[in-house]
């Protein structure tokens, strides 16, 4: 009706433009004969039956026509139907969108979670750091958090939920990886009746569920604190990955478990590790404290020794398993050579004697110091790489372990060759535990003499007796800046040998051959200045080459073919990865857990540290001094021509001010180049 009344209106101004205002410009007109007009509705005039009025049934209809209109969202909203009408379901999107949906989507705080998600908000907010003190670890719980709108992942109005209850029966287990269940304490839901107290439990879970993955990835301890002669790549977690990981996880205590190495010699030694925790102690082989046994061997001034008797041999040959004459009193040399291995092996002096530390050692709970020794080495593990070979050649790689003195080549996971080696004296020339790769070998390689046996070896014997590198077939030169170069040039007797097996790393070792054959026949083969000795270098490097370059046939016999007098590199389109170890406790391929002896004491400082409460300090790098690589430079050398013609070795400077003082030998935790 309104409408048509402004219609009659209009045609009425139309019929007497007098009554219309003033007269418009011819400007104004064509203006106005611009603008588009829409054309009018041929539709038939309203009739009262278009006109309906509000329902009598509801009374309150006349007076919502004054209330406000709707947001345009509000608006925008269909209308809700009766629960008896029935909707068609809406067409299921792809399964990726929906998984893409889910991720993204924030959880929905349930409505009688909203108090203990406000109290997580604010919590994380002001305490955040008092959980995590890792700026990465508190960035990613903020991140994690918000994303769910602060609904907590742990525990609802019925208490802990199932994801929460899987992570702290892992976290209760954690003795079965070799680590320490009070260092990953679980909260207790059921106690938690305010907000306030459920949002701190659901900080503490997550505080210690990300302290376990992050020591099972790389470690309780950092590497550094054992010793400088240790360098692994970093292999840090992801803390927000580990979040999402584990919360949308189907099994939460697999996914956290997964974070600790997968490796072979990993899960094998952790299997001997739940069989020692179940071996009871059978106290009937406990040996009694008394007078010191020993064997004396015959000699031409006395042949036939006398051979000591004791009523406890036979007790100690049943706890050295020595089957031989079970009964037999006389410690005579078999008991005599076990009891040289357990001393040995259990870190005393090797003596063959039975003192009364020797009974002591033996009758400590042999299942309590094997269970310390095996978590040692699985927490070395997890120093090392997850993937220890290379992919591109069926994951190959070199794994050493230095107190079993043997090398092992792996291909496709299972050992290919396998040889002896001779690694590095205890203490500065301890052998490092590292992780590089091989990039070349050298046919007939050059000897360059380390600056450490420079100044602490071939210089004093020079100053003793000039012609001596001349006999052991070294050469002497100078650099433009004095300093002293030691060689020996390639042959049969060159201190490498024959092929150098090239792996650049910061501690300047490798492994070679050697002229020294008669040192691989020993049992205890720690005698280098730290690089690795291989006994049998041609077959190893036609086994390197034979995975490298398999289409160039390499053979022994056609390494051996190279021999002569000048150097020959042969490169590797594809490094392969070369592991150092320290695996003083390891399982064999006939599954015994074999035990070796801690040739460098690291096990004697990881144990205690294990054991003690010296808190998350542990996981610290600590630096440690860098190895100084600087040669020897204007040293009066005699018969030097160097040193006569100037003027003793002097420069203009220092015959002013006097001579550089040589730098001390290394200290501890430094390397220095060796052989």
């Amino acid at each position: 009706m309104a409408v048509a009344a402004t219609f009659l209106s209009t045609a009425a101004l139309a019929q007497n433009p007098a009554q219309s205002g003033p007269a418009r410009s011819p400007a104004d007109l064509a203006i106005d004969a611009a603008v588009p007009v829409p054309e009018p509705a041929n539709v038939p005039p309203p009739t009262a039956a278009d006109i309906k009025l509000p329902d009598a049934a509801a009374p309150d209809a006349m007076a919502k026509k004054d209330e406000p209109a709707p947001k345009k969202e509000e608006a925008a909203a269909p209308a809700a139907q009766p629960a008896a009408t029935a909707t068609a379901p809406a067409a299921a999107p792809p399964a990726a969108e929906t998984a893409k949906t889910e991720t993204a989507k924030p959880a929905t705080v349930v409505t009688a979670d909203q108090p203990a998600a406000a109290s997580l908000r604010d919590l994380i907010a002001t305490k955040g750091a008092r959980y995590f003190d890792r700026k990465a670890e508190r960035t990613a719980v903020e991140n994690f958090y918000k994303d769910r709108n602060y609904a907590p992942l742990w525990s609802d109005a019925s208490g802990a939920t199932a994801p929460a209850k899987r992570v702290m029966a892992r976290l209760k287990d954690a003795a079965a990886d070799g680590l320490d269940p009070a260092d990953y304490p679980v909260p207790d839901f059921t106690a938690a009746a305010s907000p306030e107290a459920q949002a701190e439990a659901e900080l503490r879970l997550t505080e210690s569920m990300l302290d376990y993955a992050r020591h099972a990835q790389s470690g309780r301890m950092h590497w550094s604190r054992v010793s400088g002669d240790i360098s692994y790549p970093e292999h840090p977690i992801d803390p927000l990955e580990v979040l999402i990981n584990v919360s949308t996880a189907k099994d939460a205590s697999a996914a956290l478990e997964g974070y600790n190495p997968q490796h072979k010699g990993y899960l094998a030694l952790r299997a001997k590790l739940a069989e020692l925790r179940g071996t009871t102690e059978d106290n009937s082989k406990r040996i009694a404290e008394g007078d010191t046994l020993k064997f004396v061997k015959p000699t031409k001034k006395v042949p036939n020794p006398e051979v000591m008797q004791d009523a406890r041999v036979s007790t100690l040959r049943a706890r050295l398993s020595i089957a031989e004459n079970p009964n037999d009193t006389h410690y005579d040399a078999k008991v005599a050579d076990a009891v040289r291995k357990f001393q040995s092996h259990s870190g005393l002096k090797a003596t063959g004697i039975l003192d009364n530390a020797t009974v002591r050692a033996l009758n400590a709970p042999k299942s309590d110091r094997q269970i310390d020794i095996v978590r040692a080495n699985m927490e070395r593990w997890r120093w090392l790489p997850r993937e220890l070979g290379a992919k591109a050649l069926g994951n190959a790689y070199v794994i050493l372990n230095v107190p079993d003195y043997t090398l092992k080549l792996m291909h496709n996971g299972k050992p290919v060759w396998t040889t002896r080696v001779v690694v590095g004296k205890p203490g500065t020339h301890a052998t490092p535990m590292l992780t590089e790769t091989m990039k070349f070998i050298t046919v007939n390689p050059t000897w360059n003499v380390p600056p450490s046996i420079i100044y602490n070896e071939y210089l004093p014997a020079l100053a003793q007796d000039p012609t001596v590198l001349d006999r052991m077939g070294l050469k002497l030169a100078r650099g433009p800046d004095g300093s002293v170069r030691i060689s020996q040039p390639p042959g049969e007797g060159n201190a490498l040998g024959r092929i150098r097996f090239n792996f650049p790393n910061k501690f300047l070792v490798y492994q070679h051959d050697t002229p020294d054959k008669h040192l691989f026949a020993k049992e205890e083969r720690a005698f280098s200045h730290g690089c690795m000795r291989v006994q049998n270098p041609d077959q190893y490097a036609a086994n390197l080459l034979g995975i490298a370059l398999p289409s160039e046939h390499y053979t022994p016999e056609k390494i051996k073919a190279m021999y002569g007098r000048n150097e020959i590199n042969i490169n590797f389109p594809t490094p392969i990865p070369v592991n150092i170890t320290y695996q003083t406790a390891f399982v064999d391929d006939a599954g015994k857990l074999e035990f070796r002896k801690d040739i460098y004491g690291r096990d004697a400082v990881m144990i205690p540290m294990l054991k003690g409460a010296t808190g998350k300090d542990m996981e610290t790098a600590v630096s440690r001094s860098q190895p100084n690589y600087v040669r020897p430079a204007n040293v009066n050398i005699p018969g030097d021509s160097y040193a006569s013609s100037n003027s003793s070795g002097l420069g203009f400077f220092e015959r002013l001010f006097g001579a550089p003082t040589p730098p001390p030998a290394p200290v501890r935790g430094q390397r220095r180049v060796v052989r």
